[in-house]
C-alpha cells in the first residue's frame, strides 16, 4: 500500500509539472536562407524548411525526438500546416531568386498532440483541457513498446485522448478524461487488457 500511495504522490507531482508545461508557449524561431528558380518557390521552400525546424525543435522535450525526427521528415507540408496556430517574419531579404528571413511560429498544443498520436510518436505533450476533470489510469508494461502503442491504439479508435504525465519503473502513468472511463473500460476488456481500481486510480495489465 505504501509503495501504492507514493507512486500516485509521483502521480500528482507530474501533474503539477504537466500544468507548468502547458502555460509555456510551444513554437519558436527559424532563420532561413534558400534559393530556387524564382523568389515565390524559394519562399514556399524556406516556410517549409522553418515549420519543419520549429515542429522538431518545440515538440522534441516532449517526444520520442528520433521518432519525431522520422515523421517530420517523411510528412507532405500540406500535413504539418494545421499544427501552425501562428507565425510571423521579420528580417525579410529576398531576391529574383533567392529569400531569406527570420520566420517565427506557435504550434496549436492539441493538434501537434493528434499529430503525435496518428503517427505513432510516443510523447508526453500535455493540452490545456486534459488535466482538469481526469483520472490517472497506470499502464503496466510487459513489452514497452508494444504496450504502449497498443493501448494508445485502443485508445484512439474509441475517440478517447490519452495524456502521458509520467514514466516510471515499467509503468506509464495516462491522464483520462473522467467522462470518458466507462467507454475506456469496455474497449480495453475488448482488446484483452485486464484492469482494476486502486484509490481512484485505473489500473490495467495483461
Amino acid at each position: 500500500m505504501k509503495k501504492i500511495k507514493a507512486f500516485i504522490a509521483g502521480v500528482a507531482l507530474a501533474t503539477c509539472s504537466a500544468v507548468a508545461a502547458v502555460a509555456a508557449e510551444l513554437g519558436g524561431t527559424a532563420s532561413v536562407n534558400v534559393t530556387s528558380d524564382t523568389a515565390a518557390t524559394a519562399k514556399n521552400m524556406a516556410f517549409d524548411e522553418a515549420r519543419r525546424q520549429i515542429i522538431v525543435d518545440a515538440l522534441s522535450p516532449y517526444s520520442d525526438t528520433s521518432a519525431l525526427r522520422a515523421a517530420v521528415a517523411n510528412e507532405k507540408s500540406s500535413g504539418l500546416t494545421p499544427l501552425i496556430a501562428s507565425s510571423g517574419i521579420s528580417g525579410e531579404k529576398l531576391s529574383d531568386t533567392t529569400y531569406a528571413a527570420k520566420i517565427t511560429m506557435t504550434l496549436n498544443r492539441r493538434a501537434a498532440k493528434n499529430w503525435l498520436a496518428t503517427h505513432d510518436v510516443q510523447n508526453w505533450l500535455t493540452v490545456e483541457d486534459s488535466v482538469s476533470g481526469t483520472f490517472p489510469m497506470v499502464l503496466s508494461l510487459h513489452n514497452r513498446i508494444a504496450d504502449w502503442s497498443s493501448v494508445r491504439r485502443v485508445a484512439a479508435d474509441a475517440g478517447i485522448d490519452l495524456d502521458t504525465a509520467a514514466i516510471s519503473d515499467g509503468q506509464i502513468v495516462f491522464h483520462v478524461a473522467s467522462a470518458r472511463r466507462g467507454a475506456l473500460t469496455i474497449a480495453l476488456r475488448n482488446a484483452g487488457w485486464r484492469y482494476t481500481d486502486r484509490d481512484g486510480a485505473l489500473y490495467i495489465y495483461k
